[in-house]
């Protein structure tokens, strides 16, 4: 009777004691945040308890049944981190337990003898693996009771490593934050630098820097394509610079390009170039940032990638201001000047237009830009009389408006000489052949009103025919008398000249090629000269003014408004 019931006591010692020693055994793993030391700490418990010479733990690595060689301990021809496949069937991961007798392929693939077992390794919702158990070194088999110890264990263990993993998880994840957090604050405080300027060489100064304390990089090119001219703005450490055609090579690849995929540029290659990244404006390519090694030498990841992106994009957008910038003010120094020749051009034109006994003079320019080519006047002679001109340079803007000057003086240099007007249009076409380009020329129209006002002298060069209404007549007679337009070619022929007689109520009317070619909305016909001639057939008993006024009109209703070349008028009424 003693010695049963000292039997009771000692089995009650041992299961207190094991109980005792699986409560420390869990609270040690539990509060591990380490996969490795819940693992290891599993193995060494179990082969020590059970007195195991052999025992190794598999991690589940897929669905496909592979498992990767996490511990081992005992004689063994695998090694830790070897990976292989044990062809579970799908019933068996549901047991707690699995003796080896079951599984005798697998048990031969581990390499195990008879008498293991399997402990599986399991969450509510996932199967992590297994704890394999060689024969104990008695070669007795496992008691009830150890096997209970063991499976409790596994069952902790297991808990304990999905808490850990979720624990390094979590880790990997804060350190991810920390580092996009520590980035965009980087991000923000070169922006906030960025803003402040202006000059290309000290924005490339700023993303040198960046480059190299920031992401410690010290191989690096920043390219950039403004206006099809592809030019280095930044670089560090590079032994060589790339030719034309290698800069244009780099705009060919992908967004996001490593170099150790194929590629045809051996720029690349012999700087240690290991990614090229685009850099986009409103979609279109116009930066690429190729960058070396880092200082720790490791491939780059993602987050690195969306950095260097971010911060050459910053660096582009700061630079496109700054270009954008320098347009603004040369755009504002050009109006600047652009306004001082209208003001200069205006001031070649007469104004007021001088009056002529007898006469109703009315003349007008409406430029289709700041400054054109369009030119009239009026100047007295010597001897009474006054000269009425028109002309329209090729082309608009400021070198048609030069010519236009250069013009307006040898016609005020030669009207107080006594000289014919053929042979003064003669010395003005030579002159402007001469000391113009080619495809520079000009339509000239010029006439002399006597000093009695009853003759008309002219001689055409090229210009559009100007029209003189009579009294009684139907149609208007153009003035057609002359030669080639100026600066075409030299006076080879002499300028004929020709003389109207001029009679109370006529109307001559001189214009330039912007009334006649004013054009549509739809730009599908021009106003020519039938509708002006029907527009002065029916305003020729008005005013010179008014009538200037009526075609002026006229033509803004025909084109909307829209005005593509100058507009010149000049309107005479004879009293």
């Amino acid at each position: 009777m003693e010695t049963k019931s000292t039997l009771l006591n000692t089995e009650e010692r041992q299961s207190r004691f094991e109980l005792r020693t699986l409560l420390e055994t869990s609270r040690m793993l539990i509060e591990s945040q380490e996969p490795d030391f819940v693992l290891n700490n599993l193995l060494l418990i179990t082969m020590g308890k059970l007195l195991v010479p052999r025992g190794i733990i598999l991690i589940n690595k897929g669905p496909d049944h592979f498992y990767q060689i996490s511990k081992i301990k005992g004689r063994n021809s695998l090694s830790e981190e070897d990976t292989i496949q044990l062809p579970f069937p799908e019933e068996a991961l549901d047991h707690s337990v699995l003796k080896g007798e079951d599984h005798p392929e697998i048990i031969e693939k581990l390499g195990f003898p008879e008498g293991t077992i399997l402990f599986n390794l399991r969450t509510t919702n996932h199967h992590l693996g297994f704890l394999c158990l060689g024969p104990k070194g008695t070669k007795k088999p496992l008691t009830d009771s150890e096997l209970e110890f063991i499976e409790s264990l596994t069952i902790i263990s297991s808990v304990a490593i999905a808490n850990s993993r979720m624990f390094q998880e979590l880790r990997l994840i804060n350190r991810k934050l920390d580092r996009k957090v520590h980035d965009l604050h980087t991000l923000l405080e070169l922006s906030k630098d960025f803003n402040l300027m202006v000059d290309r060489e000290e924005i490339a100064r700023t993303f040198k820097f960046a480059m190299l304390g920031q992401m410690l990089i010290r191989t690096f090119f920043f390219v950039l394509d403004v206006d099809n001219e592809k030019s280095i703005v930044a670089s560090s450490g590079l032994k060589e610079k790339p030719a034309k055609k290698e800069l244009q090579t780099l705009f060919e690849l992908d967004d996001v390009f490593y170099c150790d995929e194929e590629h045809d540029c051996p720029f690349l290659e012999k700087n240690g170039i290991r990614l090229v990244i685009a850099l986009r404006f409103q979609n279109e390519k116009i930066g690429v940032v190729g960058v070396g090694k880092p200082a720790n030498n490791e491939p780059y990841r993602k987050e690195q990638v969306d950095f260097l992106q971010s911060l050459g994009n910053l660096a582009l957008l700061t630079i496109q201001k700054s270009l954008l910038l320098e347009e603004r003010i040369e755009k504002k120094r050009m109006e600047e000047e652009l306004n001082l020749a209208k003001t200069i051009q205006q001031g070649l034109l007469p104004s007021p237009v001088p009056t002529i006994a007898g006469f109703d003079l009315e003349a007008t320019n409406i430029s289709s830009r700041q400054v054109g080519g369009d030119y009239f006047d009026v100047v007295e002679t010597p001897d009474g009389g006054h000269i009425l001109a028109i002309a329209d340079v090729t082309g608009k803007g400021v070198p048609a408006s030069l010519l236009m000057a250069n013009l307006q003086s040898m016609l005020h240099a030669l009207a107080p000489i006594d000289i014919s007007l053929a042979e003064a249009t003669g010395s003005i076409n030579d002159i402007i052949h001469t000391n113009t380009p080619p495809d520079k020329f000009i339509t000239f129209f010029w006439g002399k009103i006597s000093a009695d006002g009853k003759r008309f002298d002219y001689v055409n060069a090229g210009h559009n025919n100007p029209l003189l209404f009579r009294k009684g007549e139907e149609d208007p007679q153009e003035l057609d008398a002359g030669g080639v337009i100026l600066g075409a070619m030299p006076s080879m022929m002499p300028y004929e000249s020709a003389v109207v007689e001029l009679q109370s109520g006529d109307v001559l009317v001189l214009y330039t090629d912007g009334v006649t070619e004013a054009m549509n909305p739809e730009q599908t016909e021009e106003y020519e000269e039938e509708r002006l001639i029907a527009c002065l057939k029916k305003n020729l008993g008005k005013t010179s003014r008014e009538i200037q006024n009526a075609i002026i009109e006229d033509i803004t209703e025909f084109s909307n408004g829209v005005q593509y070349d100058d507009i010149t008028l000049l309107v005479l009424k004879v009293d």
